[in-house]
């Protein structure tokens, strides 16, 4: 018999269909669904209406001519836009440098306390975002805080400033305040990448007589890159939608001169109303619309670009 005659002869075997696999997974698509995707396609197709005579209306793009053409949205919008950019530009530049250093000295071997200092900097991470702003907001005034009697203990007194009254001020020591609470979690993230190095590469390391500071730059930096990237994808994400400690320290109207409002806070003013201000249903569709637009690009552009660049550093 020909090898032609037994490979014809070959039945392929058929892998059972993992049904049971759909089945725990239903449960998590649909609240899923129900939570995520649903009120996405809402808003985005909520955000192509408007009212017209008390009746639903579709007007395609109109609502964006609108908010990027007319004279009032156009500038709460941009004002927010740019706040938002600066929101983040303070934590990329603050938050995540310092929380890599951290996670570099808790990774020091001889380093005692570790767990101690690792739990306390990362306990105001899992603190209220109404607790921190509230405590803050007590700790910054310049009536009864307790931030001009430390200055004051080191002579500094002279260098306190109603920081969170001032509007040149305001935003900077509002996203400090969040660097503050937050700056646990690239810390923790580094902190874990640094220890899943293996041993033989920081042994080889230590063989070629790199040790210290110049092991962290040229031997353990190059491979937490795609730890660094991912934290900094979700420092994005994470400031184009903030609002809830701008909310709690500065309220709904961002002051003082609307000097902290981001995309966050003018979409909540717009959506639900705001004291005399009648909430548009429309319009805050739009701006939420024009976020996660602006997101979805932001994550493309790591994805698509930047990830791709490490992968080819990396490997």
């Amino acid at each position: 018999m020909s090898q032609t005659d037994n490979a014809a002869d070959i039945v392929p075997i058929k892998r059972p269909v993992r049904w049971h696999i759909f089945v725990f997974m239903l449960p998590a698509v649909i609240v899923y669904s129900a939570v995520m995707v649903l009120p996405l396609i809402e808003t985005l197709r909520l955000s192509l209406y408007n009212t017209v005579d008390g009746q639903p209306a579709f007007v395609g793009l109109a609502n964006f001519k609108v908010l990027f053409g007319d004279p009032r949205w156009a500038h709460d919008f941009w004002n927010g836009l740019v706040n938002n950019l600066i929101f983040f530009a303070i934590h990329m530049c603050v938050q995540n440098p310092i929380g890599i250093a951290l996670a570099a000295l808790l990774s020091v071997p001889k380093l005692r306390g570790v767990a101690f200092y690792r739990t306390a900097m990362f306990l105001p991470t899992l603190l209220s975002f109404v607790i921190v702003g509230f405590i803050w907001k007590l700790i910054l005034s310049p009536i009864w805080g307790v931030a001009p009697w430390m200055l004051d203990l080191i002579g500094l007194k002279f260098l306190f400033a109603p920081w969170l009254g001032k509007p040149g001020s305001a935003l900077i020591a509002v996203s400090l305040i969040s660097n503050w609470q937050y700056i646990g979690i690239p810390m923790m993230l580094i902190y874990a990448a640094l220890l899943s190095i293996p041993e033989e590469v920081i042994e080889a390391a230590e063989c070629d007589g790199i040790t210290g500071w110049a092991q962290f730059w040229k031997i353990k930096l190059p491979l937490i890159l795609p730890a660094i990237g991912i934290i900094s994808i979700l420092t994005f994400v994470g400031n184009f939608n903030a609002f809830d400690l701008i909310y709690t320290v500065q309220g709904a109207l961002a002051g003082p001169d609307m000097s902290t409002d981001i995309l966050g806070t003018l979409l909540y003013r717009t959506f639900f109303g705001f004291q005399l201000q009648l909430g548009d249903r429309s319009m805050g569709a739009t701006i939420a619309t024009v976020m996660f637009l602006i997101i979805l690009a932001g994550v493309s552009l790591y994805l698509f670009v930047i990830q791709r660049r490490m992968r080819r550093y990396q490997f």
